[in-house]
């Protein structure tokens, strides 16, 4: 999922509400919305898996969903409620059962064959027979999606890692903080897992391990059995009775009992990472590139482990007693992740988050770089707007097939792949659609002796009439203003044959076009024509028509002049 949009319409806000569910961050009082007392985000979790489906079956709806709502008060207190399909009898609600579970009214319902013959029905026995009946007759009961009254799984606090393990790597991060092998950082459980394997597996430190474990028995003033240690230091017998001298007239005694400590904590607080580029030094001494870099190494390695993770767990037949009740699914969150690095090392970035998100991982970016924009993923674009603060912040996405048939499409990668940078129409306020490359060169430049230019504005060469359609269509799905300068072509040397097919073509982009988000403007017959240059074909074509326009013979005509205004209006 790639988050896109204007600044201040809503990025991180969103974000924000996706930090705040997964208990990554707190809400805050000045969160809430005017007098409110409470606020709420609601997350949908869809294909969900079979381990899921078990752990979560309470919450998994008949399209295969999870709704999950998190409450939050002033008063710092939160909760988690699930949605649950709840039967509009009465008798088949769990919330009800206390009304129903009475000998002499369940024996009156028809899931009384459910129940059992004799004694006193328990709940557990009635919400049995509830379900056992469900079951049976699922097709004749009708069902609301409700939100529940209890907890999220009966718990009054959801751990923090039920719905899957969370990575977040906002804008401005230093990499020593995920270097620390300590706490819940990357490296702290890569690093974890490696002195995990070596203790389970390594004599050597195995040996190391006990000799630390006797050595602590020894210092203790009893053994195991409770009997008096007669190999204790007695310099540490010295100490006690040093300090009871000193505190005789509190009538104590002192008593120094050591801990054994975790062996493998040993090794983590002694660990120290530094990089050698050409000189060794810790990591935030290095440039703010290779320190991002870094974080996304460590990402990238965590995501491996946890493929080894899972493909082991699926062998393991054995395992699915001892899973805790949580979701196995992994989400990766990225602020910003092309800050730092090169137009080159972005595209190899996006490259690595594409596949990252193909091995069962989530990724969602918040970027400002179209070298994170692929069409090829237009299902992943979401764009956040704010026309206003009375509507707030709304997102678009446009899940469905773009084109209709394989021509068009197999046309627009063409046009595409020759300008990639394309993807910068996904940010632009609005969007210019010209022809070709003359067009693309020729009306900034006068826009900027008008001063009429605007930045926010961009300029799309789709490499020929034949292919605007094609992107004002991509425009419409996604609702993005745009404007459509393009050629009558029709011209007098032109044999009547040819302004038809001209004329076929300009029809085709006038019927294209929707008049809520574009409108067009037409040149006549192009844009040579329009600056009053002659003979300007051939190679080379833009060249020669930016050197007419910079000369002094070049004077710009009213009708161009307006034209420009319009289009940069």
């Amino acid at each position: 999922m790639i988050f896109i949009g204007q600044n201040n319409h809503g990025k991180s806000n969103v974000l924000s509400s996706i930090l705040f569910f997964f208990g990554e961050i707190n809400h805050q009082y000045l969160d809430f919305n005017g007098d409110a007392e409470e606020l709420w985000v609601e997350i949908e979790f869809s294909e969900i898996s079979e381990y899921e489906n078990t752990t979560f079956k309470k919450y998994v709806s008949s399209s295969n969903k999870i709704k999950v709502r998190k409450t939050a008060l002033k008063n710092g207190s939160f909760s988690y409620n699930g949605y649950v399909e709840e039967a509009t009898e009465d008798w088949l609600k769990e919330s009800k059962i206390s009304d129903f579970k009475k000998r002499e009214v369940a024996e009156t319902l028809p899931l009384a064959d459910f129940l059992p013959i004799k004694g006193a029905i328990t709940i557990e026995q009635f919400k049995t027979a509830q379900n056992e009946y469900i079951i049976a007759n699922i097709d004749d009961i009708s069902f609301n999606y409700v939100l529940e009254e209890s907890n999220f799984l009966g718990l009054k606090n959801v751990a923090k890692g039920s719905f899957g393990d969370l990575f977040f790597i906002p804008s401005v991060k230093n990499a020593s903080d995920e270097l620390n092998p300590r706490g819940n950082t990357l490296f702290s459980q890569l690093y974890s897992r490696v002195i995990n394997k070596i203790s389970e597996h390594n004599p050597q430190f195995k040996e190391a391990k006990e000799k630390i474990i006797q050595l602590t028995k020894i210092l203790n003033k009893t053994n195991d059995d409770g009997e008096i240690n007669e190999d204790r230091p007695k310099d540490l017998a010295s100490l006690e009775n040093l300090l009871d001298e000193e505190l005789i007239s509190w009538n104590t005694k002192i008593d120094i009992q050591i801990s054994t400590p975790n062996v493998d904590d040993i090794f983590r607080v002694g660990a120290n990472v530094s990089i050698d580029d050409g000189i060794k030094t810790d990591i935030s001494r290095k440039g703010h590139g290779l320190q991002r870099a870094l974080i996304f190494a460590l990402i990238k390695a965590w995501s491996k482990v946890m493929k080894q993770d899972r493909e082991a767990l699926l062998n393991d037949k054995d395992s699915e007693g001892s899973t805790r009740k949580a979701s196995k699914s992994t989400y990766f969150i990225f602020e910003e992740p092309e800050l730092f690095l090169h137009p080159q090392a972005q595209r190899e970035l996006f490259s690595s988050l594409v596949n990252l998100s193909k091995d069962e991982s989530q990724v969602i970016l918040c970027t400002h770089s179209s070298s994170f924009l692929d069409l090829k993923h237009h299902k992943s674009i979401c764009i956040v707007k704010k026309e206003n603060i009375e509507n707030g912040t709304k997102v678009l996405q446009y899940v469905n097939d773009i084109f209709e048939n394989s021509e068009e499409i197999k046309s627009f990668n063409l046009s595409y792949w020759i300008n990639p940078e394309r993807s910068e129409l996904f940010f632009a306020k609005k969007v210019i659609l010209v022809e070709g490359q003359t067009d693309k060169t020729i009306l900034p430049f006068i826009a900027k002796r008008l001063n009429v230019f605007k930045y926010d504005y961009t300029i799309i060469d789709c490499g020929g009439k034949d292919s605007i359609h094609l992107y004002i269509n991509l425009l419409n799905k996604f609702k993005i203003k745009y404007l459509v300068v393009y050629d009558k072509d029709n011209h007098i040397e032109k044999s009547t044959q040819k302004i038809a097919d001209s004329n076929a073509k300009n029809i085709i982009i006038e019927n294209a076009i929707d008049i809520n988000f574009g409108k067009s403007i037409v040149l006549e017959n192009d844009i040579e024509e329009e600056i009053g240059l002659r003979n300007s074909g051939g190679r080379n074509k833009a060249h020669k028509a930016l050197s007419y326009v910079v000369s002094n013979e070049f004077v710009l005509s009213e009708s161009l002049e307006n034209k420009i205004k319009i289009i940069f209006g």
